[in-house]
């Protein structure tokens, strides 16, 4: 790192190496002014007197109770000889002759010549400069307009004044002033130390006094701990505790032989260096809610509220952003320059924030840490599932806010699909299940066949055939009617009651002549292709035909090519527009022995007059079996 030599109100001052422990901050101050980018590294705001376009308190003014006379030796001669004093008057209500504190905190290359001056006699003063946040303050430059005190302290807080800590005392005779050894903290002194470097009288005007904050050549990282315990404060200090005469002033009498008056303390410049404190998140900063300068278009002002980045928030870059916290927050390293940026978390799209939780965190080996505040019905740690009582909806982007939609099964014929949460439908389409004897895609009625729906599902009627769904009535001829399971009339697939798709029940209709086992020579010709026990599950009309979903459970015997397994098969009743009904008589949820031909060049199960169909009992099974064997030689 190349190194700058410069020069502050006359001061020449060593420059920053890198061994000085601010890469972030000595990089502002001193590659031509430049702030750096923070991006994949540390970064800091630009320094600056924090002084400057903020209020600087004292306990007395000049001329505050009228005009006073002042006298004061001007700036010394290249050959160090004494000029002749300068006597002149105060005055706090003439901006002319007034010399007020915020004099000190004005441009000192703009203003040179400005200062605050104290009331004349006053053993001592306090020069205070309360700040509206936390500041990094890494060095102070005082430049008296009077002889440097004989005695004085600089403190520091970091709480907004509710404890103070000492930071460096000064004195012409440490022992004789603080009973300090020159150079040597006391007990109980917070470290503070004492140096007699600063105290001289000479010269009488511009005398300055340096404070750093940290050693000159110590490596610190600004942002770790111990560099924000020495750098942080919210408020300056500065005790005047003794004046001191100007040597000068021993050859300088009136003609009466009395002693000017220049017992007063007098400060051009008050240069307090550092930057807005942003734990190495920043590079620029706005000012803090509140803030009001003490002079309309003040440049220069170093403000306190960070503009955060590596995806940091809060006045300080204190904390991740709120959807940025899948590891914990870290301030950035000063030495290496390692941004520590925050993480995002991964939510999916269904949340704008998330919070960090160390189980997470340790649990994953320490790679995320992040649970997301989930929206839009979903949860889980990144939102990656819908709540219970919602479903994902497969024509949704999976990050779309409607993707989880909720579930439509009604509560009382609908049995839970998870036990532990009560979710009535099935997450991944939104199924529903239903109670025994309930039907309709929500489970909202009784099946064809049941009645009484109720918290404990439907019963079955009690008849040969169907029966009214609400009081359990038997239900013949005319007395049946269409019964929508599903309301939606956008729908082109209904769900129908006995009457229209067992229509056998209308004599008046159709008659059912079914196939019987009486006379086995007959029943061999019709050949049949399968013969099987099924359970039927629903039945459709789909315009022209409709279609009847059974169950497989029991493979009797076959004479097909088809290879036909347990599990959901459809039969295809012959087609009921042709004959107004539909025959033979299939009742959902009632078990059948089935025995019936094949549309080969469709592959259908196909259910007319000529198939045998019974309600499903062992005996007739088994009397079917040995029919085949023994009568038909299958």
């Amino acid at each position: 790192m190349p190194h700058f030599s410069f020069t502050i109100t006359g001061f020449p001052v060593r420059p920053f190496r890198k061994g000085f422990g601010f890469r972030g901050l000595s990089e502002v101050v001193f590659n031509g002014g430049v702030a750096p980018r923070c991006e994949n590294r540390a970064c800091n705001p630009r320094m600056g007197n924090l002084a400057l376009g903020r209020r600087v308190l004292t306990q007395t003014v000049c001329g505050n109770n009228g005009s006073e006379l002042h006298c004061f030796y001007s700036d010394p001669d290249a050959n160090l000889a004494c000029s002749p004093a300068k006597c002149t008057k105060c005055n706090a209500g003439l901006p002319h002759l007034s010399h007020l504190a915020g004099a000190m905190s004005d441009s000192s290359f703009r203003h040179p010549n400005t200062w605050w001056q104290s009331a004349g006699g006053v053993e001592s003063e306090t020069v205070q400069l309360d700040l509206e946040t936390e500041f990094y303050f890494t060095h102070l430059i005082l430049v008296f307009r009077s002889p440097r005190p004989a005695a004085m302290t600089l403190e520091r807080s970091q709480d907004f004044g509710r404890t103070w800590r000492m930071m460096q005392y000064y004195a012409t005779n440490c022992s004789a002033a603080f009973r300090l050894e020159e150079g040597k903290a006391g007990i109980g002194q917070d470290g503070a130390t004492c140096t007699s470097k600063y105290s001289g009288a000479y010269p009488c005007n511009r005398g300055e006094v340096i404070y750093r904050t940290l050693p000159k050549w110590e490596s610190v990282d600004p942002y770790g701990l111990k560099g924000q315990q020495q750098l942080k404060v919210t408020n300056i200090r500065i005790r005047l505790l003794k004046h001191q005469k100007c040597p000068c002033q021993a050859k300088d009498l009136t003609s009466a032989h009395e002693p000017l008056p220049t017992r007063h303390f007098a400060i051009y410049d008050l240069i307090v260096k550092g930057s807005c404190f942003c734990n190495g998140h920043a590079d620029q900063c706005v000012p803090m809610p509140g803030y009001q300068p003490i002079r309309d278009r003040t440049n220069h002002v170093v403000h306190g509220k960070c503009v955060c980045r590596h995806n940091t928030a809060g006045d300080h870059c204190e904390r991740c952003a709120p959807l940025y916290n899948d590891r914990p927050w870290q301030p950035a390293d000063g030495l290496t320059g390692a941004p520590h940026e925050c993480r995002k978390c991964k939510c999916n799209g269904h949340a704008q924030n998330c919070h960090f939780d160390w189980t997470a965190w340790q649990e994953s080996g320490q790679r995320s840490g992040g649970i997301c505040n989930c929206l839009h019905n979903t949860e889980g740690r990144q939102c990656e599932k819908c709540k219970p009582g919602f479903y994902r909806d497969p024509n949704r982007p999976h990050a779309a806010p409607d993707s989880c939609k909720p579930c439509n099964c009604h509560p009382m014929g609908s049995m839970p699909f998870h036990l532990a949460d009560g979710s009535l439908c099935d997450p991944a389409n939104g199924n529903c299940i239903c109670k025994p004897g309930v039907g309709g895609a929500h489970c909202d009625r009784c099946m064809v066949g049941y009645w009484g729906f109720h918290e404990y599902g439907c019963r079955p009627c009690e008849c040969a055939g169907d029966c009214d769904p609400f009081t359990g009535d038997c239900m013949f001829g005319s007395d049946l009617e269409l019964y929508h399971l599903d309301r939606n009339a956008s729908e082109s697939v209904r769900i129908f009651r006995t009457d229209e798709l067992f229509s056998a029940l209308h004599l008046e209709k159709c008659e059912c002549q079914e196939q019987s086992l009486t006379n086995s020579k007959l029943f061999c010709t019709m050949n049949y292709a399968y013969v099987l026990k099924v359970r039927v599950l629903t039945a459709h009309d789909k315009g022209s035909h409709a279609e009847v979903e059974v169950k497989v459970q029991k493979v009797l015997s076959q004479n097909t090519k088809m290879k036909i397994q347990r599990g959901r098969v459809t039969l295809y009743p012959e087609s009921w527009t042709a004959r107004g009904c539909t025959c033979p008589i299939l009742n959902p949820g009632v078990e059948y022995l089935v025995a019936g031909h094949l549309d080969r060049k469709r592959g259908r199960f196909l259910v007319n007059m000529k198939s045998f169909v019974k309600p499903w009992k062992a005996s007739l099974g088994r009397k079917v079996l040995t029919l085949l064997k023994k009568d038909c030689n299958w």
